[in-house]
């Protein structure tokens, strides 16, 4: 990572990193895709705009401070780690190599526990634009994105201006585990078997919703979601198992072959 203060901005030189690849392959619902190939999005409650600059690998975040930058954005876009060496391991496997190739400039999003959880709860047996829509919708209400404290009283009725369907009551439980001693902090010091278990005390979340939790709220990298897509990864290219080159960062392969399969899957 190399960057400079521009005025009220900050332009960042970072290898590996698109913003397509990494704010539109379904690790995050808050990113909006801009005319120029620039996204305008949040963590938590700090918006930012980030654009591609002329130079390869170059980007503009846009009315940034240091401060943020440094706090903020530099762990939630995982800045400090070295992702060529994961596609270095990675092309030790055909697929891999290949699914690499094609989304090179993907990063592991290390988002807010609670964000990441409460998201992929709204995401199960739902499409992007609706996703978009509740969160979009929860974010207005509440002038942000809002904590589970914030939530605490409401109801699925109350609720009812999301239109989450059956989700609405997923998320009221999970705001009640959280205020009846689930804690996200201390779960993501678990093992990745305990925290997913514990994860999967609440209502509506299974396996896939609390790997995703996990791996991109907790940045537990073993973590392995699977939807249709993976699924269809593992039936015809790893029937016996994953690669032992995935090892430890199971989670981080997983976004790689997600993103290929998904957008060159020809039945």
């Amino acid at each position: 990572m190399d960057y400079i203060k521009k005025g009220k901005d900050i332009l960042l030189k970072q290898p590996d990193l698109q913003l397509d690849d990494t704010l539109d392959c379904g690790q995050a619902f808050r990113w909006v895709r801009l005319p120029d190939g620039g996204y305008t999005g949040a963590c938590l409650n700090t918006p930012l705009t980030i654009r591609p600059a002329a130079e390869q690998g170059v980007f503009l975040l846009e009315n940034t401070t240091e401060k943020d930058f440094l706090e903020i954005w530099r762990h939630y876009f995982d800045l400090d780690t070295d992702y060529g060496e994961y596609k270095r391991r990675f092309a030790e496997d055909e697929t891999l190599a290949k699914a690499c190739a094609y989304a090179g400039g993907i990063r592991i999003l290390r988002q807010d526990s609670w964000e990441a959880l409460s998201s992929f709860i709204i995401s199960q047996n739902n499409n992007i634009p609706r996703i978009k829509g509740i969160i979009g919708r929860l974010c207005e209400h509440y002038g942000g994105y809002p904590t589970a404290e914030q939530l605490t009283g409401e109801t699925p009725e109350s609720l009812g201006f999301l239109r989450a369907g059956f989700r609405a009551k997923y998320i009221t439980d999970a705001v009640s585990r959280l205020q009846n001693g689930l804690d996200l902090d201390k779960t993501a010091a678990l093992p990745t078997d305990d925290a997913r278990a514990a994860l999967m005390q609440i209502k509506g979340v299974g396996p896939k919703v609390a790997d995703c939790a996990m791996l991109f709220g907790m940045h537990k990298l073993d973590a392995f979601p699977k939807d249709v897509w993976v699924k269809r990864v593992l039936a015809e290219w790893y029937p016996e198992g994953l690669p032992g080159c995935v090892t430890g960062c199971e989670g981080v392969a997983q976004q790689y072959l997600f993103h290929y399969i998904r957008n060159n899957y020809q039945t």
